[in-house]
């Protein structure tokens, strides 16, 4: 089996290029991966896309790509409390795709899954179904919603062992999970790193398949 630990929040990320999409954990400030998000900065990179719950709330987290204008497009569910975000946006600096939580999730799951999309009624009527096909199924609208994919995900775990099994602090899990199914890369900080056999197989929220790297984080 490989071990996947690697130095640093640096070494994570690296290999992210200019344009490419990126998954960032995180709800509010519960599961942020701080590191990570301050090692991208370091790379000079451009023009990403960045899909997660919010668009940042102020301190070290998104606020930071959008106060260095690194960001080009962001796929939502939540960008209120998000200052930096919303003066570029009314600029016309930054472009976004406002996806209510549910369908957010679940178009992320898709892309983990390997489907073509789903349909829910979510939206119908409304200015979401603006530019997206409709199936008519035993007479009910839908929507047809379209997968995510990413080249990174960034994620922040509470305990990992060095093969990549991972689990997450109660609800700084939000969706870790499905982020962890949907990227070429899988990067995630840890606050405990372990040996093989020492987590209970039982409380394993991601399995190592998922997880190329993982690092510790530096203490708060």
């Amino acid at each position: 089996m490989r071990n996947v630990v690697v130095k640093d929040a640096s070494a994570a990320v690296a290999g992210l290029r200019d344009g490419d999409t990126v998954m960032v954990g995180g709800f509010g400030g519960a599961g942020v991966p701080r590191g990570m998000i301050e090692a991208v900065l370091d790379l000079g990179v451009r023009e990403l896309t960045v899909i997660s719950n919010n668009a940042g709330s102020g301190g070290q987290d998104l606020s930071l790509w959008f106060g260095a204008r690194i960001v080009r497009k962001i796929i939502c569910s939540y960008p209120r409390s998000a200052d930096v975000f919303a003066d570029q946006y009314r600029a016309g600096d930054v472009e976004l795709e406002l996806v209510p939580q549910g369908t957010l999730v679940e178009r992320i799951r898709a892309g983990g899954a390997g489907l073509g999309g789903f349909l829910t009624p979510t939206g119908v009527g409304t200015v979401f179904e603006k530019g997206k096909q409709k199936v008519v199924v035993d007479g009910r609208e839908f929507l047809l919603e379209k997968p995510l994919h990413a080249q990174f995900s960034l994620l922040k775990g509470r305990q990992a062992d060095v093969l990549g099994n991972l689990n997450y602090n109660k609800t700084a899990r939000n969706h870790s999970v499905v982020m962890a199914t949907a990227a070429e890369v899988v990067a995630v900080e840890v606050d405990e790193l372990l040996e093989p056999g020492e987590l209970d197989p039982e409380g394993i929220i991601t399995p190592c398949i998922f997880v190329d790297r993982v690092f510790l984080s530096r203490p708060a």
